[in-house]
């Protein structure tokens, strides 16, 4: 490549560069208006889907027609993925039988920018037809939609990032923020806890991170179990019988006295070690967890703890030996 073909070469990225940054600028603009803008009808909005939830028999329906009903499909994954019941419901399928899905019960929360389309007719009639609460998220306070609607969240008037101020772009980014906005504050509104979102989300990685310790840890019938009044002969067949990497000294209430792992038989090595009692070697008061903990927060116990390097921890629940738990299998589990 010649010296003028790489200056043209260069000038060409720096231009589409300068494209990207300017379209994101012009987005970020419009989230800034959309922020500094939020008032009263956002509040509004949150009240009457918290009452909708509250009844337990209602649902948010999510509807728009274009690239607003793209957004729309994506905000009803949101809101049920985060506690509010809700779905998305294509207006012009609406119009042939769908409505039929909505009952007085549930919120319709309709995204337009123009607030104008053609296709919405027939659901807007049939929120009034039937007292269904309408929220309108639109940025045209004159359109039709948000003129029949119960609560309007207006969007501000931004320009599109498209150069031709054609394509959605802008619009349908602050639709999309103030939809997960809306959903943030319901989520917190509810208390929403991580072993909660779990529930929602049982496969993939996420559902992975949220399984609990006592889906991962061997349950007390099958621990290596001894008395201290045993001796290490008992402890280390038991050990080796149930091949968990430590043995777990208990009394006759499932009260944990201490464990025994291959570091204490280690430190402990003589003759007489098997006639020795299990009192003598065992290691008191071990680290444990409970069985409601989030198996990552075991591995953060095993892998962060200052000075030790452990492979296990007991699961303790009001006193009582529950489980064991290993990094072995968090690591199994797919957590990291």
């Amino acid at each position: 490549m010649s010296k003028a073909d790489a200056i043209k070469s260069r000038r060409i990225i720096m231009t589409r560069i300068q494209t990207a940054k300017d379209a994101l600028q012009t987005e970020m603009n419009g989230l800034e208006a959309l922020r500094d803008g939020l008032d009263d009808n956002f509040e509004t909005a949150v009240n009457v889907i918290n009452r909708m939830k509250q009844a337990r028999n209602g649902r948010l329906i999510v509807a728009g027609i274009g690239k607003s009903g793209h957004v729309c499909r994506k905000l009803a994954a949101t809101f049920a993925s985060t506690g509010t019941p809700a779905y998305f419901v294509h207006p012009g399928e609406a119009s042939h039988g769908d409505l039929g899905m909505i009952t007085s019960q549930d919120v319709v929360l309709m995204l337009s920018n123009s607030g104008e389309n053609t296709e919405l007719s027939d659901l807007i009639g049939y929120t009034r037809r039937f007292d269904i609460y309408l929220i309108a998220m639109t940025s045209n306070a004159d359109s039709t939609l948000a003129k029949h609607a119960d609560t309007v969240l207006l969007l501000p008037k931004m320009p599109e990032a498209c150069p031709n101020g054609m394509a959605p772009t802008t619009s349908t980014t602050m639709m999309m923020a103030l939809g997960d906005a809306l959903a943030v504050t319901l989520l917190k509104d509810m208390g929403l806890t991580k072993e909660d979102f779990g529930i929602w989300h049982p496969g993939g990685k996420l559902g992975q991170r949220l399984m609990k310790v006592e889906e991962l840890m061997h349950s007390y019938e099958n621990l290596p179990l001894v008395t201290k009044d045993q001796i290490m002969q008992d402890a280390i067949l038991e050990l080796s019988d149930k091949n968990l990497g430590c043995v777990l000294v208990v009394n006759g209430q499932q009260e944990l006295l201490g464990i025994i792992t291959d570091g204490d038989l280690k430190r402990h090595m003589s003759p007489d070690l098997l006639q020795k009692p299990v009192s003598a070697i065992m290691s008191s008061n071990p680290k444990s967890i409970g069985p409601d903990a989030l198996g990552v927060e075991a591995m953060h116990v095993m892998t962060k703890t200052p000075g030790q390097y452990l492979t296990s921890l007991v699961v303790i629940k009001n006193g009582k030996l529950l489980g064991l738990i290993r990094l072995q299998d968090c690591l199994q589990a797919g957590l990291s």
